[in-house]
């Protein structure tokens, strides 16, 4: 398929939490579309499996180890995206830490803190630094991952419920702040997925398995690449009026 056919097909992606789930699954999937890739996690050995396994397939891949709640990482990442492949179009903001089975009064403050700073100011870091560098290019597109915690609570952490909301207000504020200058940013309301750390979740509290699974319309998880075929669509042409939604890939869960 030509470039021009493809979704992606001219793009530079930058997509957060990488290394592993719903991100690994974006970044195989934005580079099939044409997009060249900065791939952004903590985990390096991990990271480099997913660009190699990219750059084995014919994509281009760049690998930028760092953590988003670190302004000074991100700042980083998307400098090296702009010094190896141009300029910045587009961004899957996907980095997240969830927790549950902890009751509000009994969380500590290490555990609520880092649950804010990995969910809000991971996003709010990623939005001062992508955003710069699209306004240079005349505009972008950017995805930040919410969930179905960020409309109610769903058994998740308190800390995690709070978290989801604020980056739904970041991404309707951005929108409106940038949407005439060509930045169109919106979220995705996510259902359960079937990710490593909802593995995790699942391990600590295994009663949510059922719960989450009946939630949903089809009473099913998502597979992590049925989430980023949305992104992907929302950072690409054939989105291009919409912004400012915070829009759910959640098997029907917040329709019921």
């Amino acid at each position: 398929m030509r470039e021009g056919q493809l979704m992606l097909g001219g793009r530079v992606a930058m997509i957060t939490g990488a290394s592993s789930g719903i991100g690994a699954a974006a970044g195989r999937l934005f580079a099939a579309e044409g997009a060249a890739v900065v791939l952004m996690a903590r985990r390096e050995e991990r990271l480099r499996a997913v660009a190699e396994e990219i750059t084995a397939s014919g994509g281009r891949a760049l690998v930028a180890v760092g953590d988003v709640a670190v302004e000074k990482d991100v700042a980083r990442a998307v400098e090296a995206a702009v010094r190896e492949f141009g300029h910045l179009d587009c961004a899957f903001n996907n980095a997240g830490f969830a927790s549950s089975g902890t009751a509000l009064h009994e969380m500590d403050g290490e555990l609520f803190d880092h649950t804010m700073d990995v969910n809000v100011r991971g996003v709010w870091n990623c939005l001062r630094h992508q955003i710069p560098a699209m306004l240079q290019r005349g505009g972008g597109a950017i995805v930040n991952t919410s969930s179905v915690a960020g409309l109610r609570a769903t058994g998740a952490s308190a800390a995690y419920v709070a978290a989801k909301h604020a980056v739904i207000g970041l991404t309707r504020a951005a929108a409106a702040e940038y949407g005439e200058r060509g930045v169109r940013v919106n979220a995705l309301v996510v259902g359960s997925t079937r990710t490593e750390m909802m593995d995790e979740i699942l391990r600590q509290t295994p009663e949510l398995e059922e719960r989450f699974a009946a939630h949903a319309i089809q009473k099913r998880m998502a597979a992590p690449v049925e989430v980023a075929r949305t992104a992907a669509w929302l950072c690409g042409d054939r989105s291009s009026f919409v912004t400012g939604a915070a829009m759910p890939v959640d098997g029907g869960a917040t329709a019921i």
